[in-house]
Order: structure tokens, then C-alpha cells, then sequence
């Protein structure tokens, strides 16, 4: 059966049944043996099997294995026992990381079923997706345990863990991740520019969880009216303070990259951080802080300017990370985190956040809890990425 078969199969299965389809498609039309998807828990250190119930599956650790090989290099791996092959396929969609299809046969798979089952993973990821409006199925099957009601909400409030264009690649990730409080991001990306959003609610729990919700849905609101950079920092300001007086706010750190020039706008409001990776050299990048978001309701915001220049990473770190160990902690402290941005230069932008929160140093020095934290990188590999992208057969 050809992929194009398969892909109507998918978008015509209901939401629940993607993998039951998929299953029997890949098992009477391609003698599969069996068909699994692994989908990525919430902390990016498992892979869970997708079944009916929650919890009853075993998850598989994403470092060690061949499936997590496949998911955090994105390239196709092989598991062979003395009578099966399974052939681990990264599920992944515009640069967002889901999981893993394993698919079992008797003999390894030619490069043809190889690269048909590629395409096939690539068109599960954009149903899941869309079936995610209408089931909880696969939203279940990512956790390996509760996630408190603040952590339900700042999940689903995300855009994506990662995102990747010709020009510029993101990826994200809050932790305590079954227990965050009130950190998030947001990105959008037009032809032009890159728009990304780092919020941080004050407080703990559901409070800190529902003044961020605000606060991001407020700058939403406002970039989605096409207003300027500085405009969407007043109008969030005036949308908290008009609904908390005062008492609840944000700090937030709001980005405009003009993806031709590198040129990037910020409006800093006193978190998170922001270093910058260039040329294997990481150093902090300081802006003047203005109040947060919500403190008044008449605060009028104006925009700093950093120039990038291509291939420069930007890793931004909340006050958890720092909080955790303290500014002056002599084991990890600013030097321990430019060590570790260049530590994890090679990586791609999908695993930094992970690996930076998953330092061995911060964890000593924060007694292995970090309570709060958000970590985002940005990668721009500049205006001829889209050109070469655009020209290509």
C-alpha cells in the first residue's frame, strides 16, 4: 500500500484509533509483526507505549535505548534479536519532537520501506496533532504520572516543545515538569520575523499558573492585532493590572528577530536571562530591566536592540536555575552556565533546554530539585538558510 493510502487512512480514522489503524495497515499490507508508538513524557526522559489506559504500559528511558537513539538524533535506528528486526522511526512534525513508531518485521527493511515508513511517521505526527483537539488519548499516554493542575495548564498552553525552519530553530522545556508553577513561552514565526514570548507568574501553583495564562493570552492578543513589540508589552501590562490591581504580576522578556537581518527587538521586564553563543565564546547579554508586566497598567515599554549574526545561539534561563543555586554559588554560577552553553554547543535546539536543566553541577548545587524553571534556545542561522531553502528542486 502506497503512503498517500496510508495518509488517507489517518486523516479519516477517528482520533483514537490512529494507532489501531495504523497497526493493521502496516501489518497486512507491509508484514509488519508489530506496530508501537513511543510517545515522548512530559520531562523528555521517557518514551511511553500509547495504550487504552494510562500508566499501564512501562515506559522505555530515552537515554540508553535504541528507540530514545531515534528520538533525539531524529534519524532511523535498528533493534535485531535473533528472529525480528524493529525499526525505530522518529515522530516528529515542523521540528516539534512527539515520539517514536517502532515497527517490528521478520528481516530489516530496505532503504524504500525505510524511507516510506519515515514518510508515514512524519504524517502520524501531523494527525496527532489534530487528534489531540478531540481525545485525551495521547495526551495521557505521555505521562508517567499526574501532573499537578498548574502543570496541566502550563502544558497546554504552549505552542510546541520544538519548532524548525530553514532560518532558525527553537525548542523549550519547563521543569519540575509534572509540577511547574508559572513559567511558559510562547513563539510565532511569519515570513518577516520570529516573535517569542518568556513569561514568568509570580507565585506558586494555580495562582502562578493563571496570572501567566493571562499574561500570555494578553500578548497574544495583542500580536495577533499587528500591533508593535513595545504595544503588546502595554497592553498586557493594562490586561493584568486592570484584572489583579496591581497585586499579581509577570516578568517576561518579549523577542522580535527580523529573520533578513538578524536584527532582534526586546522588551525586558526582568526575566529571564539571556545568553548569547558565538563563535564558542558564551557571555551574558544584559538589557535594561523595566517594570513587570501588570505592576501599574500605565507603564509605556520601549524596545533594546542586540545584533545577530548568523549561526548565534540564544539560551534564555528563568530565575529558577538561578534560584536554585544562587548567583554566587561558586559551583554553578554565571561561569557555570557559560560553561554549560558551550558544553551543549553541538547540540541541536530541541535538546539544549533538557541538557542545560539536566547539568550534573546545577543538580548537585540544587540538591537535585529545581523548583520553577524554564530554559529556551533560539537558534538563527541566518538570511541565506531561507534563500537556499527557497531555491532548492
Amino acid at each position: 500500500m502506497k503512503t498517500t493510502a496510508v495518509d488517507r487512512l489517518l486523516r479519516e480514522a477517528a482520533p483514537h484509533e490512529l494507532l489501531v489503524v495504523l497497526r493493521a495497515v502496516l501489518t497486512a499490507g507491509w508484514g509488519a509483526q508489530a506496530v508501537e508508538l513511543l510517545l515522548a513524557d512530559y520531562g523528555m526522559t521517557e518514551l511511553q507505549p500509547v495504550a487504552d489506559l494510562p500508566y499501564s504500559r512501562e515506559p522505555m528511558p530515552v537515554h540508553g535505548t535504541l528507540a530514545g537513539a531515534a528520538f533525539t538524533d531524529q534519524e532511523v535506528t535498528f533493534e535485531t534479536t535473533a528472529s525480528t528486526v524493529t525499526t525505530h522511526v522518529p515522530v516528529s512534525v515542523r521540528g516539534d519532537r512527539l515520539g517514536v513508531l517502532a515497527v517490528t518485521f521478520a528481516t530489516a527493511p530496505d532503504p524504500a520501506v525505510r524511507l516510506e515508513l519515515s514518510r508515514i511517521a512524519e504524517a502520524l505526527a501531523h494527525e496527532l496533532l489534530v487528534a489531540g483537539r478531540d481525545t485525551d488519548l495521547y495526551l495521557q499516554a505521555r505521562r508517567t504520572s499526574r501532573l499537578t493542575l498548574a502543570a496541566e495548564m502550563q502544558w497546554q498552553l504552549l505552542p510546541g516543545r520544538s519548532c524548525t525552519r530553514p532560518g532558525f530553530a527553537l525548542g523549550g522545556q519547563l521543569e519540575p515538569a509534572y509540577a511547574v508553577h508559572g513559567d511558559s513561552f510562547d513563539w510565532s514565526a511569519t515570513a518577516k520575523s520570529l516573535t517569542v514570548t518568556l513569561v514568568n507568574g509570580m507565585g506558586h501553583g494555580v495562582d502562578a499558573a493563571m496570572v501567566t495564562h493571562l499574561a500570555v493570552n494578553a500578548l497574544r492578543n495583542a500580536r495577533r492585532a499587528g500591533v508593535s513589540l513595545t504595544a503588546q508589552a502595554d497592553l498586557a501590562d493594562q490586561a493584568l493590572h486592570g484584572h489583579y490591581d496591581g497585586r499579581e504580576y509577570v516578568t517576561a522578556l518579549l523577542l522580535q528577530l527580523d529573520l533578513a537581518t538578524g536584527v532582534l527587538d526586546v522588551v525586558d521586564t526582568g526575566s529571564p536571562r539571556v545568553w548569547l553563543l558565538r563563535d564558542g565564546d558564551a557571555r551574558r547579554v544584559s538589557f535594561d530591566e523595566q517594570l513587570p508586566l501588570g505592576a501599574f497598567g500605565d507603564t509605556r515599554y520601549t524596545t533594546q536592540r542586540l545584533q545577530a549574526a548568523p549561526g548565534d545561539r540564544l539560551v534564555f534561563v528563568s530565575d529558577g536555575v538561578y534560584d536554585a543555586v544562587g548567583l554566587s554559588d561558586d559551583v554553578h554560577g554565571e561561569s557555570g552556565l557559560a560553561r554549560t552553553v558551550i558544553d551543549t554547543a553541538e547540540l541541536p535546539a530541541a535538546q539544549v533546554p533538557g541538557a542545560v536543566l539536566a547539568d550534573p553541577a546545577l543538580r548537585r548545587a540544587a540538591a537535585g530539585t529545581i523548583d520553577d524553571a524554564m530554559v529556551v534556545c533560539l537558534d538563527w542561522f541566518g538570511p541565506d538558510a531561507d534563500r537556499v531553502t527557497a531555491a532548492a528542486p
